[in-house]
């Protein structure tokens, strides 16, 4: 049925991404606790119906706004792999300024991704999930084959390293520049390499 010029499918498309868009605003700025359904819908200026519309309750619009970040950054992390050309050096530094610029050219999706989870269970889990896929994409760079075990222990190791790097960053207990912490992250990804048999099975 269409109504002021809009589909129903619109309308509903519109009011999810209205959810969203408030489930990022709350959870970006004071953190998971603040996102309830009522929060989210006296925000939204929608009833509870059109909450349930789309979700099915208040986490699953938690794991929705993390995963939309997530894809984000995934995309982003891998954007700048695929169209950066020359050394390792380079190609580093512009995943490392990829991924940092998703965190902080807007901070509620820094805290989203990676603060919010540390005192969150639900999103604390997602992250886990999704961490093999970044693992994956640092995994490729150390490996061409992307299959041995060394590269496979080394990506491991990173995304940790680099995640609590960037943690501490965020919420302020790591007082480096900008700069320091790219120089940092681009000289520990390049160190990693040497820790790669590619005759490890």
């Amino acid at each position: 049925m269409t109504w002021g010029g809009t589909s129903l499918k619109q309308r509903r498309s519109a009011r999810r991404a209205k959810l969203l868009e408030v489930g990022l605003e709350l959870l970006g700025t004071q953190g998971s606790a603040a996102v309830t359904v009522r929060s989210v819908c006296r925000h939204a200026k929608l009833t509870d119906r059109y909450f349930y519309e789309s979700f099915a309750d208040r986490d699953a619009l938690l794991l929705a706004v993390y995963d939309q970040v997530a894809e984000e950054a995934r995309a982003a992390l891998g954007a700048a792999v695929a169209n950066t050309e020359g050394t390792r050096e380079a190609v580093a530094t512009a995943a490392v300024e990829a991924f940092l610029a998703v965190l902080t050219d807007d901070p509620r999706k820094g805290r989203v991704l990676l603060l919010e989870p540390v005192t969150d269970a639900t999103l604390s889990s997602r992250g886990a999930e999704l961490m093999p896929v970044f693992a994956d994409l640092i995994r490729s760079e150390l490996d061409e084959e992307a299959a041995g075990l060394g590269a496979r222990m080394t990506a491991t190791a990173l995304i940790g390293a680099l995640t609590n790097l960037f943690i501490r960053w965020l919420d302020g207990s790591l007082p480096a520049t900008h700069e320091q912490l790219v120089d940092y992250c681009v000289k520990l990804l390049l160190t990693a390499t040497s820790l790669v048999d590619d005759h490890t099975t």
